[in-house]
């Protein structure tokens, strides 16, 4: 039975949990890259660590626009599939190349004009700002391969292929892993290098997985295939791959808005809140990347299914989802609630960053299960190619509410205000997310016929 096949007749759980492990592992290892390199770049100094944290809403628009795209992508080529016309599902991979090499050419240009002007608004410290630049200079300007191995990447789910995203992800985090204490200490007789020899680490493991992401695409048996050869640019491909990539790049690139402007209030603190603060959202990928995956193993399911008509097992991948997802959420919440202070230690932190980090983390862990709706929302909207409804329930989960909500919680209640904004966000999201999903359920056109005959 091919896996477009499953997508359609498998029992959905089983389906769900068989499609979505992989790329929950795979999102677990792609939130270790920043990490990882912020646990060993805060062995040198706080100051250090504060650069990358810093550095990080630069890093994440690369990850925004590669997922964005991809997302798009996936949603297209695993409707194409669902109704049956392979054709144009390569006739969108074919696009998706040329709009990745694209935006390959584009940030290297944002690399170099924009990294120094950006970071200079949020520190006035010339150790933290060099350092700071050092590291984007590096991970911007080279994050061709991070593009080119996100674009393969998403057809491989597209078409039920979710082991292969999870091996690519694996051998660039294990080759960063090696390479920052190696790089950044100077071992084995090499150079100590510091910040830059973290980003030098993180850029090397990119570039392994995408060479073997090229390697199994072109060797392998994907359905998909790319053909370049008599390619013409079509206006239609184009806008129906980005009226998804846009708002779900978005979307990604959201919490980029959302730690600049929490910094700005933050800095107001303390060098120590804001890198409180960048520990925190480094810390927090391990909960949400996991439900990432999850996200990631139902889309194709969801837009297949939408593509094949069958409403009833829509109905059934949100419910499954929903109760998954919440799970994940739960363990990351008791972690963060129960461990604060283990966690902190990773990052090196003093009484003053732990006991900060300790209050962080359990306050604005109070909104994670309650963030299941909003996120796993989210994703359906994408998979159903409504990418408006999906950046709105994001936009209220991590920019509508949150930077104006914590600084006025901020003067009363102080850092407790800062962080008691997650939470409340979450809340409002769910409650926005569950009115848009019934609007559009009601008004989605799913061909009745269809879905009879498919059952």
């Amino acid at each position: 039975m091919s896996s477009s096949n499953a997508m359609g007749t498998r029992p959905v759980l089983p389906l769900l949990l068989s499609m979505s492990v992989p790329p929950m592992i795979s999102m677990l290892i792609q939130s270790m890259y920043n990490v990882v390199d912020s646990i060993f770049v805060a062995r040198l100094s706080q100051n250090a660590l504060t650069a990358v944290s810093l550095a990080f809403p630069l890093q994440n628009l690369v990850l925004a626009v590669a997922v964005g795209l991809g997302v798009g992508l996936n949603a297209c080529i695993a409707r194409s599939l669902g109704a049956g016309d392979p054709e144009k599902a390569n006739d969108a991979a074919a696009h998706g190349l040329v709009f990745t090499t694209i935006h390959a050419l584009l940030f290297v240009l944002v690399g170099v004009f924009g990294t120094r002007p950006f970071l200079q608004m949020f520190t006035t410290d010339p150790e933290v700002l060099e350092m700071g630049c050092q590291y984007s200079y590096i991970v911007i300007c080279l994050s061709f391969g991070s593009l080119y191995h996100i674009f393969i990447e998403k057809i491989f789910q597209a078409t039920g292929n979710m082991v292969a995203p999870m091996i690519l992800q694996g051998v660039g985090a294990i080759i960063n892993i090696v390479l920052d204490p190696i790089l950044i200490f100077g071992l084995f007789g090499l150079p100590a290098m510091g910040v830059p020899g973290a980003a030098i680490a993180t850029v090397a493991g990119q570039m392994t997985a995408c060479a073997l992401a090229v390697a199994l695409f072109v060797k392998g048996d994907c359905p998909v295939r790319i053909h370049m050869k008599g390619f013409r640019l079509k206006g239609a491909v184009a806008a129906q791959v980005y009226s998804v990539a846009v708002p779900s790049g978005l979307m990604v690139a959201l919490p980029s808005l959302l730690v600049g402007m929490l910094n700005a209030i933050l800095s107001a603190f303390s060098q120590t809140a804001v890198a409180v603060f960048g520990a925190y959202f480094k810390l927090q990928t391990f909960v949400y990347m996991p439900a990432s995956g999850l996200v990631q193993g139902m889309r194709p399911i969801m837009s297949f299914n939408y593509g094949a008509g069958r409403r009833d097992r829509m109905h059934q991948i949100l419910r499954s989802s929903l109760l998954v997802t919440g799970g994940i959420m739960l363990v990351g919440w008791l972690l963060f609630t129960l461990l604060p202070g283990p966690i902190m230690a990773l990052f090196g932190a003093d009484a003053r960053m732990s006991a900060m980090g300790a209050s962080a983390l359990r306050i604005i862990s109070l909104g994670f299960v309650v963030s299941t709706v909003g996120f796993v929302l989210a994703g359906a909207f994408e998979a159903l190619g409504k990418g408006v409804q999906s950046l709105t329930v994001s936009m209220i989960r991590q920019l509508i509410v949150i930077p104006p909500l914590a600084w006025a919680l901020s003067k009363p209640f102080g850092l407790a205000g800062v962080w008691a904004s997650f939470p409340i966000a979450e809340l409002l999201a769910a409650v926005v997310a569950v009115v848009l999903y019934r609007h559009t359920m009601k008004h989605l056109p799913i061909p009745a016929v269809q879905e009879e005959e498919t059952k």
